[in-house]
């Protein structure tokens, strides 16, 4: 896929994102873009990262790390990005996310159904170990703050 496709892809979800924002949020559009904006800018970067990178890392990976560097407290405008993306809810992203993720799924259905219902045990085996082991990091990081 080139680099125009993706910026296409990434400007049509902000969009929707930006009104999903409104709608959900009631977070005004004109305070929302310019976190938009960052988020998309920062996710090119990591897509451009991956291509020029001679190792083969997922942009996924650069885009969290360029991400996670920019909003270090005492990083030369961190505290504008930080400001300007909190506007912006997770779940007002999440859903066009999620609805590219289910055309894409719906696209491939018969890839699916080859998988079997070893998938279903395998997702199931995921999700419970994801929140257990979420559980376990907060209790041990409250714990060590005096939380609880």
């Amino acid at each position: 896929m080139k680099l125009r496709d993706f910026i296409v892809i990434l400007l049509i979800t902000a969009g929707i994102s930006v009104v999903g924002n409104y709608i959900g949020y009631k977070v005004n559009p004109i305070e929302a873009i310019p976190g938009m904006l960052i988020l998309v800018g920062i996710a090119v970067a990591g897509i451009l990262l991956s291509k020029f990178i001679p190792v083969k890392i997922p942009s996924v990976a650069y885009i969290v790390t360029l991400s996670t560097l920019l909003t270090v407290p005492g990083i030369p405008g961190s505290a504008f990005i930080t400001e300007h993306v909190a506007k912006v809810n997770f779940l007002a992203l999440a859903t066009p996310i999620l609805a590219y993720a289910g055309i894409y799924t719906g696209k491939n259905l018969d890839s699916l159904k080859k998988t079997g219902w070893r998938i279903v045990i395998l997702a199931l085996v995921v999700m419970i170990g994801t929140y257990v082991s979420s559980a376990i990091i907060a209790n041990i990081t409250l714990k060590m703050l005096g939380q609880i």
